[in-house]
């Protein structure tokens, strides 16, 4: 993984969260590969030196939309945690769509450059407090926001279906 030189003690000192998320009861039951993808990312927070007792997993989102924030319980969770200082690291299988909101996200990482939180996805690890990585982060957000505003669902007496506009 890129970026492993950016995890100091500090990080590890504090708690490494798993922030798991899916958008729908469908996704959860037919996704079931992403979903044990997500929870393996506590094994790749152990392999990165964080002890397994600092590894928790926010689970609270699967099958929750992440159109508001506010109502997913689990986001609530992980930004308060973050808040505190007591996350050194926020794992997630992209961590461009931890949020999906473009707010939620750019304010996920205003906190995490405040409190010295990582955020760590299959791409690499990010330090907000660099100016690279948080350019970096924000034009992922900015395009994963995008992508989200393409698709629109079109109605048919058939049923809906997913469309790319």
């Amino acid at each position: 993984m890129n970026g492993q030189s950016k995890i100091t003690s500090s990080h590890r000192s504090r708690q490494a969260v798993i922030y798991l998320r899916q958008s729908t009861y469908v996704q959860v039951r037919d996704n079931t590969e992403s979903t044990a993808r997500q929870y393996a990312l506590a094994e790749e927070a152990v392999r990165l030196g964080w002890a397994r007792e600092d590894v928790m997993v926010i689970d609270a989102d699967l099958g929750v939309s992440g159109k508001f924030g506010a109502e997913r319980e689990g986001f609530r969770e992980l930004v308060a945690k973050v808040c505190l200082g007591e996350v050194g690291a926020v794992f997630g299988l992209e961590v461009s769509r931890l949020a999906r909101s473009s707010a939620d996200f750019a304010r996920l990482l205003e906190l995490a450059r405040l409190t010295d939180a990582l955020l760590v996805d299959g791409d690499g690890i990010y330090d907000l407090a660099d100016i690279n990585d948080r350019l970096l982060l924000g034009l992922k957000g900015s395009m994963s926001g995008a992508t989200r505003g393409r698709t629109m669902r079109v109605n048919s007496p058939v049923g809906g279906s997913m469309v790319k506009v």
